[in-house]
């Protein structure tokens, strides 16, 4: 590895150290500027009548008794150490926890990805081949709905109509894991539809105005009227040298959208009751419990900063100027 490799290496780290030093700190100050703590979530009105030496007993209990400069520290100082706390509400690791929600949220992820762009490339591609008609108005039209229609309006639609119209309604049953047989393998995929459509539907809007706007700029350089000069047929053409070279930018943009897909589904996981991360996040919030929310949101800004690490390894696969430069 090269000297330039190394230093771009080492500047890498030092940026994913501080994004994730000033997520942890954000993080930590929204979760205590919420009114309220972790005595009045868990007793209710009842925090009211407890005594001063009670309330002393379970802020000290709960460790909020120190000042925030010391909860601080203390936390980060055993996220160093690999320990993401212990949930007081659920009387188990943060870890384990994260661990059983991840792999829900990852899949719900790759799933909606998927979906975005069977609906996203198509009709990018679609509106592109004939610029200012009626089939790029359609698309466009396609890419604006995805846009405006909010994701929690798009869910409660398809789950009422697919129960009441279809009888079609997996999500009623406790979530099945993937790998516990075929059976279970099955009911998943059915968990996982409709919750990927909802979100597939508004990812597929920017990936098709990508599409479309790197379609267009791509099918006019010197090489695409060099490969038409020289014979090749139109859909050879728009397959092997339009297509190929406009997917630069849409591997950018599915990266961003998978990013945010992993922190972004809350509303979609809390609506069809999967046990996500997201809606793990959800619950620490209403909860107050501050270990959860804390150590979730770092795991999910991780994973934010490793899809947009992969991003960047696949655009320079994909993209051998990016290789050279």
């Amino acid at each position: 590895m090269s000297s330039q490799a190394l230093r771009r290496f080492a500047w890498r780290l030092v940026a994913v150290a501080a994004t994730l030093l000033g997520v942890a700190l954000l993080v930590f100050v929204m979760l205590r500027a919420i009114p309220g703590d972790q005595i009045t979530a868990s007793l209710g009105t009842e925090a009211a009548a407890l005594t001063p030496a009670q309330q002393a007993a379970l802020r000290e209990y709960y460790g909020i008794d120190q000042p925030l400069a010391a909860q601080f520290f203390s936390w980060l100082g055993e996220l160093v150490q690999g320990n993401l706390g212990w949930s007081i509400r659920s009387r188990t690791s943060v870890a384990s926890l994260t661990g059983a929600a991840l792999p829900v949220t990852l899949e719900l992820a790759a799933l909606s990805i998927v979906v975005a762009l069977l609906i996203g490339i198509p009709v990018g591609m679609l509106a592109a081949a004939t610029p200012h008609t009626w089939r790029d108005g359609l698309g466009q039209l396609v890419a604006l709905l995805g846009l405006s229609v909010p994701a929690f309006l798009l869910a409660s639609f398809l789950l009422t109509y697919a129960a009441s119209g279809l009888g079609f309604n997996p999500n009623g049953q406790p979530y099945a894991v993937p790998w516990d047989g075929v059976s279970s393998l099955g009911l998943n995929l059915q968990q996982m539809l409709l919750p990927a459509l909802t979100l597939g539907f508004g990812i597929a809007a920017p990936i098709a105005r990508t599409t479309r706007t790197a379609v267009l700029s791509v099918r006019d350089e010197d090489f695409v009227r060099t490969a038409r000069a020289k014979g090749v047929g139109e859909r050879r053409l728009r397959r092997r040298h339009v297509l190929r070279n406009a997917l630069l930018p849409v591997t950018t943009m599915t990266g961003l959208q998978l990013g945010y897909l992993l922190g972004g589904a809350v509303v979609v996981e809390q609506i069809f009751s999967l046990p996500g991360i997201g809606r793990q996040v959800l619950l620490g919030i209403q909860q107050k419990d501050y270990a959860v929310v804390q150590s979730t949101v770092l795991v999910i800004a991780l994973a934010f900063v490793l899809v947009n690490i992969v991003t960047d390894l696949v655009y320079r696969a994909v993209d051998p100027r990016v290789r050279a430069s």
